[in-house]
């Protein structure tokens, strides 16, 4: 019986936060419990041989025979041992130390079908063990596990390989960037193996809101740097949430959810970011209907490295909009139409959708691709004008839609992967994002022309730049008695009339950011500022950085020697008075 006083701890004062005890992360242990299955089912088995073995040892022994002088003798315990060693393993070596008498020879005749039975008996139960789904599962973690102990590199763990966290997986595979995978669905871990795939990812079957799997997954790994909660199950994801709040809080942890009220739960447990798509959708859709480049320039700075400019939808005028939708897009998609100024009429998809003249977009959002293209279909065949917006349920369903070619299409899976890599890749980008949504259509237009003319036509990487010792000694040293820009900053170091492909996005001092900040803004030590560039952009600026000569160079354009020694003499002889005649 369980000690009563155990049930009752003693009071204490309580903080607001939510871990009140560090508690160890906890992990299964995979290999004790293969050994454990294997001495269970290998028990009998193993009795039966090495009881066999004993009675042929000793009896064998015990048998008479005869010396080569034809005299009585018996061969010792260890003489018996190591024939029947040699026997029961079918190698025959031939009888030692003398030839068998016939009793010797009967007993071996029959030892050797008894260890033959033995030994098929023990093979048997290896070959049922081998075939066993506990046993299986059981080698399979361990494997798992020993690859995630003996990983060298920073990791993120993915709680659920469906289409988000497979498109996710194969966008950080394409940066040489690792991770773990966890899935209650084997057929999603299976698929790893034959998925083409720059390094080998482990995987492993279970749920993902346990403790223990994600601690079998690293979770307490020192080289683990974040966890994506793209399970299938809101519940799910709520659990992973709160498992790294719990047990590792200082670890960003990026949820998907559909439900708002259990997206607020994983924010109250501390969720770096929790991504609604439907919400996310209809945001986009609003800025895109009433601000198409300023959703143009957004999409371009959360693609890829490297993407092309996508397309600029068209902006459309006041009125209606007619949707045909279900579940919770439907609450979403009306809301957010509602927010931008539209007026909305729903239908359900089932009734069809009438006389669609008057309208001036139309949404479709049942859960059946189907569906939606036949409502679209219809759609276009009455009003070719209107704005069409269709949701795709699955990923195979893609060539459908791109043939049909509406003007907007919705895939969760594949927002919620391209807004979680972009979070991953370039989290400090997210702040000037939500600067970005926040702007007119003139401001986006200038800043987009003014990112292409720098930075090229592929979409440019955010990165941080720190102007201390370590990021930027060069450039320390000369701020510590000259000036600088951030435009003289992003000088070309080999040609200061022109400019390097790096572009500011914000300028950090303190507690202190400006959205993109004007270039005349003086630098100071202690300074951040968060850039982008293509993929060589910091390049561009190394010198610059780590160069005091090059500093002066950009910021003044004197070409001054690169050691030490002659920049003071010249510098000193530049500010020395000229003799008067």
């Amino acid at each position: 019986m369980v000690n009563p006083l155990l049930l009752v701890r003693p009071r204490r004062r309580r903080s607001t936060d939510l871990r009140q005890n560090h508690v160890a992360i906890p992990s299964a242990a995979p290999g004790s419990d293969a050994i454990f299955l294997l001495l269970r089912r290998m028990r009998m088995p193993l009795v039966v041989l090495v009881g066999v073995f004993t009675v042929s040892v000793f009896g064998l022994a015990a048998m008479p025979g005869t010396d080569a002088d034809g005299n009585p003798a018996r061969i010792g315990v260890f003489e018996a041992f190591y024939v029947m060693s040699y026997t029961a393993t079918t190698i025959g070596f031939g009888e030692i130390p003398y030839p068998f008498s016939i009793q010797q020879r009967l007993w071996v005749t029959g030892c050797i079908y008894a260890t033959v039975i033995a030994w098929a008996y023990a093979i048997g139960m290896v070959l049922a063990l081998s075939q066993d789904e506990g046993f299986r599962d059981a080698v399979a973690a361990q494997r798992f596990g020993r690859k995630v102990r003996h990983q060298n590199e920073k990791f993120h763990i993915i709680a659920g390989y469906g289409g988000a966290g497979h498109r996710v997986g194969n966008a950080l595979d394409l940066i040489r960037s690792r991770f773990v995978v966890i899935d209650s669905d084997g057929l999603r871990i299976d698929r790893l193996a034959t998925e083409q795939l720059s390094s080998e990812v482990p995987g492993v079957q279970g749920d993902a809101a346990a403790p223990a799997v994600l601690g079998l997954a690293g979770l307490g790994h020192k080289h683990c740097v974040g966890v994506l909660a793209l399970a299938g199950d809101d519940l799910t994801n709520l659990g992973v949430v709160q498992a790294v709040h719990l047990l590792r809080p200082e670890l960003p942890v990026i949820a998907w959810a559909r439900d708002r009220e259990l997206a607020e739960h994983m924010r109250e447990f501390g969720a770096t970011a929790v991504v609604n798509p439907y919400d996310r959708f209809g945001a986009y859709l609003a800025i895109g209907l009433r601000r198409p480049v300023t959703l143009q320039l957004m999409h371009w700075l959360m693609s890829p490295l490297g993407s092309p400019v996508p397309e600029t939808a068209h902006a459309v005028p006041d009125g209606t909009w007619l949707v045909c939708a279900e579940g919770a897009f439907k609450a979403e998609i009306e809301r957010d139409l509602r927010g931008a100024g539209y007026n909305v009429v729903h239908r359900d998809p089932s009734d069809g959708i009438g006389d669609c003249r008057d309208y001036v977009g139309f949404v479709a959002g049942a859960d059946h691709d189907t569906v939606n293209l036949a409502l679209g279909a219809e759609v276009r065949r009455q009003s070719p004008s209107i704005f069409l917006c269709l949701r795709q349920s699955k990923a195979a369903s893609a060539p459908l839609y791109d043939a049909f070619a509406p003007d907007s299409i919705f895939l969760a899976t594949e927002l919620v992967a391209r807004e979680c890599y972009s979070r991953i890749v370039t989290p400090r980008m997210w702040k000037f994002l939500e600067f970005c949504g926040e702007q007119d259509e003139d401001w986006s237009q200038a800043f987009l022309d003014h990112l292409l003319d720098r930075c090229g036509p592929g979409s440019p990487n955010g990165w941080r730049l720190s102007i201390d010792e370590a990021g930027a000694p060069g450039l320390v040293r000369w701020l510590a008695h000259d000036p600088m820009t951030i435009g003289q900053l992003l000088r070309n170091p080999a040609d200061r009339e022109s400019f390097a492909p790096v572009v500011a996005l914000a300028h950090k001092r303190g507690s202190e950011v400006t959205p993109t900040p004007d270039e005349d803004t003086p630098l100071r030590v202690g300074d951040e500022l968060l850039l982008a560039s293509p993929a060589r952009g910091y390049a561009f600026l190394h010198e610059t950085l780590f160069n005091e000569a090059v500093a002066e160079y950009v910021a003044t354009g004197r070409a001054v020697p690169t050691t030490w020694l002659w920049r003071r003499l010249t510098r000193t002889r530049s500010r020395r008075p000229a003799s008067t005649a």
